[in-house]
């Protein structure tokens, strides 16, 4: 256990950035999983509805550090990728 004051604050600190994260990455991972099941229903106009909503977390989870910059752009590039398919 901590000793010093800082590392108290540290310890408090912790706690509040660690649940905002895992807050945020549910948050993150409930939108994937939303358009993905949209994706494989076949359903192109509210996949491309959910589409903007979804990559504007992703890109806001890489910048927070929630999680990496080539995670966020792999995980774009895939759901693009599917989307563009289903659209053909």
């Amino acid at each position: 256990m901590a000793n010093t004051i800082s590392a108290l604050k540290r310890v408090r600190m912790t706690k509040r950035k660690t649940l905002v994260n895992r807050m945020r990455k549910t948050r993150l991972r409930h939108s994937i999983r939303a358009l993905r099941r949209l994706l494989e229903g076949k359903e192109v106009t509210a996949a491309k509805e959910q589409a903007p909503k979804t990559f504007s977390l992703i890109d806001r989870a890489a910048k927070w550090g929630v999680i990496k910059k080539n995670t966020a752009a792999r995980y774009k590039s895939r759901i693009t990728k599917h989307l563009t398919k289903l659209a053909a």
